[in-house]
């Protein structure tokens, strides 16, 4: 039996104990919301709003005393700089405990432990409603009823003015998207544009570099063509200089021979 025994162990050693409350608190400074069991929760707030407490007076004092608890200096510094002075106006009861019901695997009695400064949805401030009080004469109940009528209109009228913005809204964001695609489709029809113009253009040069090479070599056979012409003809030539050179000679000893014949005969 548990008589006058304040402190919730939780089946750990003080060691275990002291150094999961320290790890669950830098958890909650830094992410400000943590899901835990709910006897860990009550605990972790004992542990934490003391902690909370001593951040508000700014001092190396005090920055010590909290750093020994929680052992992590990025955890102080922002426990320091950006907590502090959001609580500063509060004088206790930093955190909430909302239940959010029970465990699947031991039916464990689960909830969220948050900070109370850092939960945007409670912290708005709810705009008041002002009534319209109508100046005809008649019974309080008929003005009563009047004035209702007329807030329930303009609760109306403000639901369907937030209806409209939002559907402006959406209808906007709806047109943006439609102009980005048709730009993106645009520049990608444009890349393909372009790719088969260097394409084409590759090609046109492949082509035209392989007529110009068959025109060099065509040249190149023509050159070579007339150059064997040009030798046979020369050949040719020396052939016929050589034939009328013998022709001569032929002709001249013939000529040498008939005189010295004719000479004899004379003789």
């Amino acid at each position: 039996m548990r008589h006058g025994n304040k402190v919730n162990h939780l089946g750990r050693k003080t060691g275990h104990l002291k150094a999961m409350l320290s790890n669950m608190a830098c958890s909650l400074l830094e992410h400000k919301r943590i899901t835990t069991t709910l006897a860990k929760a009550k605990s972790l707030r004992v542990f934490v709003e003391p902690i909370l407490t001593k951040s508000k007076n700014d001092s190396t004092h005090s920055r010590r005393l909290v750093f020994s608890d929680l052992q992590n200096k990025e955890v102080v510094t922002e426990l320091f700089r950006d907590i502090a002075p959001k609580i500063a106006s509060r004088n206790g009861g930093y955190t909430r405990i909302i239940r959010t019901g029970s465990r699947l695997g031991d039916n464990a009695e689960m909830c969220m432990i948050e900070l109370v400064d850092f939960n945007e949805i409670y912290t708005i401030e709810k705009a008041k409603k002002t009534t319209r009080r109508s100046r005809r004469g008649g019974s309080t109940t008929n003005t009563s009823s009047v004035t209702e009528e007329t807030v329930v209109e303009d609760a109306v009228t403000e639901e369907t003015v937030v209806e409209d913005a939002v559907t402006e809204e959406t209808i906007v964001e709806d047109a943006v998207t439609e102009e980005s695609v048709v730009e993106d489709v645009a520049t990608e029809e444009t890349v393909v544009k372009e790719a088969v113009v260097e394409e084409a253009v590759v090609e046109e040069t492949v082509v035209e570099e392989a007529i110009v090479e068959e025109t060099v070599v065509e040249d190149a056979v023509v050159e070579d063509a007339v150059v064997e012409e040009a030798i046979v003809e020369e050949t040719v030539v020396e052939d016929v200089v050589t034939e009328e050179t013998n022709t001569d000679d032929s002709n001249s000893e013939s000529t040498n021979e008939d005189s010295s014949e004719e000479k004899k005969e004379e003789n």
